[in-house]
């Protein structure tokens, strides 16, 4: 008889993958493990969820909306609603363990499932943990943990060192390079840059490129660049009136593996689960943490590579000025590379999947 699971969270790509990461584990270790998703009405899981296989409760749930005061008044109703559900949810399923992997839907899971007295399991994927997660961690039986010194914000008996499950597909690079390369139609002679911004996009790396394609076209260098949704057909305008032949632009990569192994350096922001990934591929990265997260959470993660020498730093507001030099200089010192991409190897915790799905069942009894 398998074990009955509820995974609760996402709200963004960086949650919903270690979600159905850590299910796919659970699976594997036992085919008979019943999994029931509890997301947020209207997020990205309630589609990604179903897309992969598994079975997804949606709970009326938001955050605090900082452009709309009237919204905010809701939410006090919403939260005492979406507890309330997930005690009904709690009560029809009869989990043996819950799991939070951060995002809107899991507060109010796992605090009902504190009140039912159901064991739960915290995913806490960033070096500095968010308002809710502290205080959901006094009751959690476990918090697995992707950064060291997080018993600055849990009982340091609880915390299990995992890492952050990362999409295994995305970071199988050893021998690609050649496939890459005629995948994105480069020359094996010049070097080339991965400009990675998340599935929407990134505004600030998208600006900091556009405004220095003269630099990037003077220095020979080719550019693997993805813009997110919302920017692709400004940066592919920006691009048609200036001839950018070693410029690959695209909306969103299909073939994360592919760009990782053409990539002599890699620009990126800073969540976790990219963070998680990187450190897998092993190669020279530029983190440019993005400032409109909560408790800025992706500057305190890239800090923490920094201080291991496992990449280099470039903050939001120099990124136009300064981030295309950062990169080139990088790209022409075969020394600093090497070292960030041995440091930033060295951090990789590949199994973190199945180590998060071995805690789930242990807390089960």
């Amino acid at each position: 008889m398998g074990k009955r699971i509820i995974i609760s969270g996402g709200g963004t790509g960086g949650h919903i993958f270690p979600a159905i990461a850590i299910a796919n584990a659970l699976k594997k270790l036992d085919p008979e493990t019943k999994i029931l998703f509890v997301g947020a009405k209207g997020r990205m899981e309630m589609e990604r969820v179903p897309a992969a296989g598994y079975d997804i409760v949606g709970l009326d749930i938001q955050g605090i909306q900082r452009k709309s005061v009237l919204k905010n008044l809701a939410l006090p109703f919403k939260l005492v609603g979406s507890v309330f559900k997930s005690m009904r949810i709690i009560r029809e399923f009869k989990p043996d363990a819950a799991v939070g992997v951060g995002g809107y839907a899991s507060g109010p899971l796992l605090y009902a499932a504190s009140l039912k007295k159901v064991p739960y399991l915290i995913q806490e994927q960033n070096s500095f943990a968010g308002v809710t997660n502290k205080k959901l961690g006094r009751k959690a039986e476990k918090i697995c943990v992707a950064f060291d010194g997080m018993e600055q914000f849990f009982p340091a008996d609880r915390i299990v060192k995992t890492g952050n499950p990362v999409r295994r597909e995305s970071v199988d690079i050893d021998g690609k390079r050649e496939e890459a390369l005629k995948e994105f139609k480069l020359s094996p002679d010049k070097k080339i840059i991965l400009v990675v911004g998340g599935s929407l996009g990134a505004r600030t790396l998208n600006n900091s490129v556009l405004t220095h394609l003269q630099k990037i076209k003077d220095a020979g260098v080719q550019v693997i660049w993805q813009t997110g949704r919302y920017y692709h057909d400004d940066v592919k305008k920006a691009l048609s009136s200036n001839n950018c032949e070693d410029i690959r632009v695209m909306e969103f990569l299909n073939r994360m593996d592919l760009a990782y192994a053409a990539a002599d350096v890699i620009i990126s922001r800073a969540g976790a689960g990219t963070i998680a990934e990187l450190c897998i591929v092993g190669k020279p990265v530029i983190l440019v943490p993005s400032p409109n997260v909560a408790e800025d959470h992706q500057t305190k993660n890239a800090k923490a590579l920094l201080s291991e020498q496992a990449c280099e730093y470039v903050s939001d507001r120099k990124a136009v000025e300064s981030l295309i030099d950062v990169a080139l200089l990088l790209l022409n010192d075969q020394h600093k590379q090497k070292i960030l991409g041995e440091n930033i190897r060295k951090l990789a915790l590949p199994d973190a999947d199945m180590d998060i799905a071995k805690e789930v069942i242990h807390i089960t009894g």
